[in-house]
């Protein structure tokens, strides 16, 4: 089902209009109790740290008629971090990674989307941590939609993307006696989102 926009190539694809993918067209909320945003980051060269953000909200907005045109943002708290490990969070907020108090927030806007092929999509945007702002592209699986228990539309997917912190300004590192460095450059983002449909507003 095509919910974004063009293929990888630049083309657009001529497709007849799937009447269940225009049924999703509309405004949504994502659902934090029942989505991630976590990460993934190589610790002293030999295993990886996985910790998530517990505090965002965000929009889609789809359209189902002209996929090209469906947007995402999102809004992370900073200081929501968690690893696991309360010294290593903390670390996290100081200013050798994010200076959560003087940068509380860190978001994503999109500007276009692609479609890769069956159920894969590309969405192209500006991820802004601290003060930097870089482009992001975020693949994604479409999960597919339901109507849950409580009467909400719903729509899901999973994916990711792999960033240089160094990129955003995060630089803070410590060489390792046997060589290396304590704490990788390359960071894998992991997004699993549920986002709820908005009714309609009222003319």
């Amino acid at each position: 089902m095509a919910l974004f926009g063009r293929k990888s190539d630049g083309t657009t694809a001529t497709r007849e209009i799937d009447p269940a993918l225009v049924a999703l067209t509309g405004a949504y909320t994502i659902d934090p109790s029942h989505s991630k945003i976590g990460f993934s980051v190589r610790h002293a060269m030999v295993t990886n740290v996985h910790g998530a953000f517990t505090e965002f909200e965000g929009s889609l907005d789809l359209n189902g008629t002209d996929p090209a045109h469906s947007t995402a943002s999102i809004v992370v708290t900073i200081a929501s971090v968690d690893t696991g490990a309360p010294d290593r969070d903390g670390h996290l907020l100081t200013g050798d990674f994010f200076d959560a108090e003087q940068f509380p927030k860190m978001t994503f806007t999109s500007t276009s989307a692609e479609e890769l092929g069956g159920e894969s999509y590309r969405i192209n945007g500006d991820l802004t941590i601290k003060d930097v702002t870089k482009p992001l592209s975020i693949d994604l699986e479409f999960n597919g939609a339901a109507t849950d228990a409580y009467g909400n539309e719903r729509v899901g997917f999973e994916g990711g993307a792999t960033i240089l912190r160094s990129d955003w300004g995060l630089t803070w590192n410590a060489a390792l006696e046997a060589g290396g460095v304590v704490v990788s450059d390359k960071v894998k983002l992991l997004f699993d989102i549920s986002a709820i449909k908005k009714a309609p507003e009222a003319v």
